[in-house]
């Protein structure tokens, strides 16, 4: 039986991945041509006029509460090959490693840039910036596994504090990545991050993110306008030292969870041990996330201003997969045909879709 493609209201074609155990749902076709000057312009029309778009294909019944999307666009950037939106059911990030490692494979696969065996190399313009990726190509074309430059990373506040009801007062850094992350060792909370219940330490990372959006203020140093500065999520961590392995947990945008290690993540959280003095530049550092598959992350280099270091360039290393090619579609007369969200309350999931009464 076919489906009724003619008569529906919108159709949308995707390619999904997954890096880490994080999906990446890759929008191919059908969705609106998004237009701006910038791919900061192209993301605030995409929020304000086809925001439609994210919410039927990252939200219930097409996707799920951790569902994680690109939207590919033209570049801007005159060394990229493609520019990017990366999605989610929260909103829209400004940077996402995992989702750059998968379209790495995804573009040299597509045949965008040309294969240069062992290695094809091309400039992936993100909100936050270029990032340089560098995928496995072998002799026959096949794709393996991809490596990221980062944009510039840096540490944001040292020290950071908040008052977190229950609890007290919680210290914690914050370092950009290309995202703005909370970052502090599970001890600190008298928690474990390998043996403490898992809902529980996602409650607090949970908690940590809301609290720290409503006591502390962030401005991006290069951009004024608001689209990159703001507390993206929280990593909480073990207490490994220096270049041992470590683990992250990541939750971000309105409380979802990464399966992966987090490639932004990642990147912050070297940046800030390289501040501290616990890494030096080429040291490679293992962090695993909630799957246990590793991403390996090393400072390229360091970047230095006009006052001293302004930062570094992280470069991180992963895997993505295929898992399917779908085609959606949405009917006029379905309910839920832009999709269904889950918010912690069942009379905001009710609202949220034109229900005001129980009766």
């Amino acid at each position: 039986m076919s489906l009724p493609i003619e008569s529906s209201l919108a159709r949308y074609l995707v390619d999904d991945m997954h890096t880490a155990g994080e999906p990446v749902r890759i929008i191919t076709g059908d969705a609106p041509e998004l237009q701006g000057e910038t791919l900061l312009a192209k993301r605030r029309q995409a929020k304000a006029e086809f925001d439609v778009v994210r919410q039927r294909l990252m939200s219930e019944p097409r996707g799920h509460a951790d569902m994680y999307g690109v939207w590919p666009t033209a570049a801007h950037h005159p060394d990229a090959a493609l520019a990017v939106l990366f999605i989610h059911n929260g909103g829209y990030s400004t940077m996402c490693g995992h989702a750059t490692i998968a379209m790495g494979r995804w573009v040299v696969d597509q045949g965008l840039v040309p294969k240069t065996p062992p290695l094809t190399r091309f400039g992936l313009e993100c909100p936050c910036g270029l990032v340089q990726v560098e995928v496995a190509t072998d002799a026959q074309g096949n794709t393996g596994a991809v490596e990221f430059d980062s944009v510039t990373a840096f540490p944001y506040v040292m020290d950071a504090e908040i008052e977190l009801p229950e609890h007290g007062k919680i210290r914690f850094d914050i370092s950009y990545g290309g995202a703005y992350y909370a970052i502090l060792p599970a001890s600190r909370l008298g928690l474990s991050l390998l043996e403490s219940p898992l809902e529980t330490l996602i409650q607090m990372g949970r908690r940590i993110t809301d609290a720290a959006r409503e006591q502390l203020s962030i401005q991006h140093r290069d951009h004024s306008s608001g689209d990159l500065g703001f507390l993206y999520g929280t990593i909480i961590t073990d207490d490994a030292q220096g270049n041992e392995p470590t683990g992250n947990l990541c939750i971000f945008g309105d409380g979802q969870v990464d399966r992966s290690p987090t490639g932004s993540g990642v990147t912050a959280r070297l940046a800030l041990d390289h501040a501290k003095g616990l890494i030096d530049v080429g040291e490679e550092r293992l962090f695993r996330g909630l799957s246990g598959v590793p991403f390996s992350g090393r400072i390229a280099r360091v970047v230095e201003g006009e006052t001293g270091s302004e930062g570094v360039i992280v470069r991180v290393a992963g895997q993505s997969f295929y898992t399917g090619r779908s085609e959606f579609v949405v009917e006029a007369n379905d309910e839920l045909r832009d999709g269904l969200p889950i918010a912690a309350q069942l009379g905001a999931i009710w609202a949220a879709n034109g229900v005001t009464t129980t009766d």
